[in-house]
């Protein structure tokens, strides 16, 4: 029994590594990062990372866990003091910013979200619960949906990245979208 406790500490000692160095990694030289660097530099066979983290989208979820969970976390605690667009615009601009965290993150997120962790699961509930509260409210039209948001975050993201601008115009282009969206610029009024 003790063996496999030690294997079982081992294992998670060597995740710990594996993450550790993929956040470092990722803010240094971005999301495209070689998964044998982050092995090496976590002191583990390219094996072991791909046990941990069979893709490099699970390792970019895994690596922005917290920051999913807290972007939600932030998103359910101010909603009742803001209108059902502006939680929206909120989340839109959190989520585009977290996304600007590792260079080209931008290009995968939408299967990155889709990893499953604790994190991705946490802003894709909350996002989807924003678009209903939204939608119900009727500030948001009934064509939308949360994939939308996703492509948009995307887009925003890349541009933002691509073009080397401050992260401070995410505001404009999620503005530039939402008015897009609005039930008030619809070509059904």
């Amino acid at each position: 029994m003790s063996d496999e406790n030690a294997l079982r500490a081992d294992a998670q000692k060597n995740r710990e590594l594996i993450l550790s160095a993929a956040e470092e990694l990722f803010l240094e030289k971005g999301a495209g990062v070689p998964l044998e660097e982050v092995a090496k530099r976590a002191g583990v066979g390219i094996g072991t990372l791909y046990r941990r983290f069979p893709t490099r989208e699970a390792l970019l979820a895994a690596t922005s866990n917290e920051r999913f969970l807290s972007l939600a976390e932030t998103s359910r605690a101010r909603d009742p003091d803001l209108t059902a667009g502006d939680s929206v615009r909120a989340y839109l601009e959190e989520l585009a910013r977290n996304t600007s965290t590792y260079q080209s993150l931008a290009a995968s997120i939408g299967t990155v979200i889709q990893c499953g962790t604790p994190g991705c699961n946490a802003i894709t509930a909350e996002g989807h619960r924003l678009l209903q509260r939204g939608q119900e409210a009727g500030s948001i039209r009934r064509d939308v949906t949360y994939e939308d948001f996703i492509y948009v975050v995307t887009a925003i993201s890349i541009a933002i990245e691509n073009d080397g601008s401050s992260k401070s115009r995410i505001e404009h282009l999620v503005d530039l979208f939402l008015n897009g969206i609005s039930l008030k610029g619809s070509a059904n009024d």
